[in-house]
C-alpha cells in the first residue's frame, strides 16, 4: 500500500516508522514530514491546511490511504473533504473533531450523558466570568474553548489571574477561541488512556502518563509535553472498567445518535481523584509525545490495523503489545514555550547509540544543506524500551548528553511519580 501521512512532528515520526516496518507498506509520502521522516519516506514541502493541494498530491502519488496526524486539519475538516473526493482517510470527521477543537462542546457531551467530569461554566463574555466565578473554589481552571497548542489551560490561584486570563482570550490571544470555559480544579493524578475506533467497535490503544509543565516538579507554564511513559501505573484493570464504561462508551453512543459516529484515535484524558476518573479532555488523534512512548510497545503490524479500522472491521483483528516498559524524553530549544531560536545545527546525532530499544523522534527539524538544523520549540524526543523506568531514564539522559546541544534544554525528572514511588 501507499501511505500518505500527513504532519510534522514527533508524533509523525513515531507514526512513520510504524508504517515504514508494516509488511503491507509500499511507499510513505509525508506532507510535510521533518528531518527524521526524511530518511524512511518521501518528503514534499506542503502547508497541512491547504487541502486542495494534498489532494493533488494524494492523487499523483496514488496514495491507498491517508493518516492525519495532528489536530487542526482534523478539526478543520480534512476527513470530510477528502471522503468527499473518494479518498480512504483515517480520522474523524469534522463534527466528531469538536471533541478537542471546542472544550465547550466536549463538556456539553459530558453533562447530556452523565459523563464524569469537573464542574464546568461557559462564559463568551468578561461579564459572566464575574457572575460565575463564585461557584467555584480557588483556584480555577480557565480554558480556552478552542485549539491552543497545549498551552490554553491555566490554573488560576487568584480572582485576578482569572479575569487576567479569561481577558487575553477574549481579546484573541488563541485565535480559535471566542469562548472560555471556567472548570472546577481537581487535585489528583493525570493520565492518558487511548482507543481507536471504526465508528462501530474501539479497542484500546494504550496508556501513558505526560509532563506538560516546562521546568521539573512539574512547575512553569504548559508546553506540548516535555516528556512520557507508557503503560500507566495508576490505570489499573478496576480504573479501566469505569473509563470505559463511564466515559469511553457514553461519548461514542452521544456522537453516533448526532449520525456523525467516530473513526480513528480517540485520547482520554484524565484526572484519577481516589480512583475514580475524571474526563478533562478529549484529543482526537494520537498525543504527542505519547505516541512516541505508546508505538513502540505495539506488536501488530500497525498498517492492517488502520486498515481494518477504515473498512469497519476492527472487530477481526487482535492488537497485542509488548510487556516492557518505554519513556521519552523531550529536547527543546532555549526560550521555549516562549520565543526561541531557530535554523540551529544539531551536529552529534550519529553518536547516539540507536537500536531496536533505542529510537530519536524528530519534531521541529529539518535538512539544509545535508545539516539537521532545528525548525521548532520541540527538537526532537529520545525514546527507549526497558524492565525499569528510573533505568530507561538514565539511559536517555546519557543519550541526550552525546548530542551535546548547547541551544537546547530538557527535563531530568520525566516520570518522577513512578520512580518515587518505588
Amino acid at each position: 500500500m501507499n501511505i500518505g501521512l500527513i504532519g510534522s512532528g514527533g508524533r509523525e515520526h513515531a507514526l512513520c516508522k510504524k508504517i515504514y516496518d508494516s509488511k503491507l507498506t509500499n511507499k510513505i509520502i509525508c506532507l510535510p514530514g521533518n528531518a527524521g521522516t526524511a530518511s524512511i519516506a518521501q518528503n514534499i514541502e506542503v502547508n497541512i491546511l491547504d487541502f486542495k493541494k494534498i489532494l493533488k498530491l494524494i492523487k499523483y502519488h496514488k496514495i491507498d490511504l491517508v493518516l492525519v496526524g495532528p489536530e487542526e486539519p482534523l478539526v478543520k475538516g480534512i476527513v470530510d473533504f477528502l471522503k468527499k473526493n473518494k479518498i480512504k482517510v483515517f480520522g474523524p470527521n469534522k463534527y466528531a473533531a469538536k471533541l478537542e477543537g471546542s472544550k465547550a462542546f466536549m463538556k456539553t457531551i459530558c453533562a447530556e450523558n452523565n459523563i464524569p467530569t469537573a464542574g464546568f461554566k461557559i462564559c463568551t463574555k468578561i461579564n459572566q466570568v464575574k457572575s460565575f466565578m463564585h461557584k467555584f473554589k480557588l483556584p480555577i481552571v480557565v480554558k480556552a474553548d478552542g485549539l491552543a497548542a497545549g498551552k490554553g489551560v491555566t490554573i488560576c490561584k487568584t480572582k485576578k489571574q482569572v479575569f487576567k486570563t479569561t481577558s487575553e482570550i477574549f481579546k484573541g490571544k488563541f485565535k480559535s477561541s471566542k469562548k472560555v470555559v471556567l472548570e472546577e480544579f481537581i487535585l489528583g493524578e493525570e493520565a492518558s488512556y487511548f482507543v481507536i475506533v471504526d465508528n462501530n467497535n474501539f479497542k484500546f490503544f494504550g496508556t501513558a502518563q505526560d509532563h506538560k509543565q516546562v521546568y521539573e516538579n512539574d512547575k512553569g507554564p504548559n508546553t506540548g509535553g516535555m516528556g512520557a511513559y507508557s503503560p500507566a501505573p495508576i490505570i489499573t484493570k478496576k480504573l479501566e472498567k469505569k473509563i470505559i464504561s463511564r466515559i469511553v462508551i457514553p461519548t461514542l453512543k452521544a456522537l453516533k445518535k448526532r449520525n456523525n459516529p467516530y473513526n480513528g484515535f480517540l485520547y482520554v484524558g484524565l484526572m484519577i481523584k481516589k480512583n475514580e476518573p475524571y474526563l478533562i479532555e478529549y484529543n482526537i488523534r494520537m498525543g504527542d509525545p505519547e505516541c512516541q512512548v505508546i508505538l513502540p510497545r505495539l506488536k501488530t503490524d500497525f498498517v492492517k490495523i488502520l486498515k481494518y479500522s477504515v473498512s469497519h472491521k476492527l472487530k477481526k483483528i487482535k492488537i497485542n503489545w509488548i510487556k516492557k516498559k518505554t519513556m521519552t524524553i523531550v529536547l527543546c530549544s532555549k526560550g521555549y514555550p516562549g520565543l526561541y531560536r531557530k535554523n540551529l545545527q544539531i551536529n552529534n546525532i550519529d553518536k547516539v547509540k540507536l537500536n531496536k530499544d533505542n529510537f530519536i523522534y524528530h519534531a521541529g527539524t529539518k535538512f539544509f544543506k545535508n545539516k539537521i538544523i532545528t525548525s521548532g520549540g520541540r527538537v526532537l524526543s529520545m525514546t527507549s524500551i526497558g524492565n525499569s523506568f528510573l533505568k530507561i531514564r538514565r539511559k536517555i539522559i546519557l543519550n541526550l548528553k552525546s548530542l551535546g546541544f548547547k541551544d537546547g534544554f530538557y527535563r531530568k525528572d520525566i516520570g518522577w511519580k513512578v520512580i518515587k514511588k518505588k
